[in-house]
């Protein structure tokens, strides 16, 4: 909760860079601001003491500061945020697989800025994994298994606030239906969350995006036309900087037409946890650790090993050189033995 003493000896330019969305209390109060926004809020507040303005308000300055916090504590709510330092980890305690067999983990912690690979056969398990963490479980789902956030119980907020999802996914399939430019696309997820510099917002995205791409697009191009591996492209790019989602869950990159590994920098350098289902060794290997699922349940976690990491190097040489001759068999080269290279 925010309280005066919260708001009242920070300046209006302090409050309104922490919330962009203030002013709009200001204008609904009839609170003229002369451009001096360098002064205390308290101090800037002390015109309402004054005997003509206390006949022409219905509220004094101390109503006026208790209305403003009341204000601060609605918007952070109704756009999912809080005045608390965020997660910082989330952890996993076993619960049973299929058989009603005890998960063979003792407990899971995994912190922002990790990668952790989902790896198993299809249909063992892995979209229950991500259930159980996106609805917090607590030995309410099938799987009896636990997920405490930041070591503690989860709040009520995650289960239960739209704002507040603690998972944002990226599914293989992505289909946009509406009918907007890549730029109005952003306009509007970067207007909806009130973001103060919209215009830089977009084009850091675009970027971004454009980064990850196979394939080049403006911010002109209707997202209807956007290629399957551009679409990801754009959504990695505008979840990682847009999305209040603490955990983003990636399904199949492999199969994106995108940068893969820049795509997961970006995402960490957000500092999201990062989980992503996989079948790329890869990626797999890219990981700090991975979770094997089997028959429901988790079947081992492993930590990525010293080994493991100078094998990613060897296989990421060879992964650039099917990449290269992917890029050269679109432009109509031929392909001949010597530049395979091994």
């Amino acid at each position: 909760m925010i309280t005066v003493n919260d708001i009242q000896s920070k300046t209006l330019a302090d409050l309104f860079e922490k919330y962009p969305f203030l002013p709009g209390f200001f204008e609904e109060h009839t609170l003229q601001l002369n451009g001096n926004l360098d002064i205390a809020l308290v101090n800037y507040l002390d015109f309402l003491d004054e005997e003509e303005e206390q006949e022409n308000r219905a509220m004094d300055k101390a109503q006026v500061l208790d209305s403003m916090c009341i204000y601060i504590d609605q918007m952070l709510e109704f756009l999912g945020e809080d005045e608390d330092d965020g997660v910082h980890s989330i952890t996993l305690l076993p619960g049973t697989n299929k058989s009603g067999e005890v998960e063979k983990f003792e407990e899971l912690k995994i912190n922002k800025s990790e990668i952790v690979c989902i790896v198993g056969p299809t249909g063992s398990g892995k979209s229950r994994l991500l259930a159980d963490i996106e609805w917090v479980a607590q030995k309410d789902t099938p799987t009896s298994r636990s997920v405490l956030v930041n070591g503690e119980v989860g709040d009520s907020k995650w289960r239960l606030n739209s704002g507040n999802k603690l998972v944002a996914q990226l599914s293989q399939n992505m289909n946009f239906v509406m009918d907007l430019t890549v730029y109005e696309f952003i306009e509007l997820h970067a207007q909806s969350r009130l973001v103060e510099d919209v215009e830089g917002v977009i084009n850091k995205i675009f970027a971004q995006a454009n980064d990850l791409a196979g394939e080049k697009f403006e911010l002109t191009t209707p997202i209807t036309s956007l290629s399957g591996g551009q679409s990801r492209a754009l959504m990695i790019a505008d979840t990682a900087i847009l999305s209040k989602s603490p955990i983003i869950l990636i399904d199949e990159i492999e199969n994106a037409g995108i940068d893969r590994k820049r795509a997961l920098d970006l995402l960490v350098g957000e500092e999201k946890i990062v989980l992503m289902a996989t079948h790329d060794p890869i990626l797999a290997l890219m990981g700090d650790k991975r979770i094997v699922i089997k028959n429901g349940g988790i079947h081992k976690v492993i930590e990525t090993s010293d080994e493991e990491q100078n094998l990613l190097s060897d296989l990421e040489r060879m992964d650039a050189v099917v990449q290269n001759m992917r890029t050269r068999l679109r432009q109509g080269e031929i392909i001949q033995k010597e530049d395979i290279g091994f």
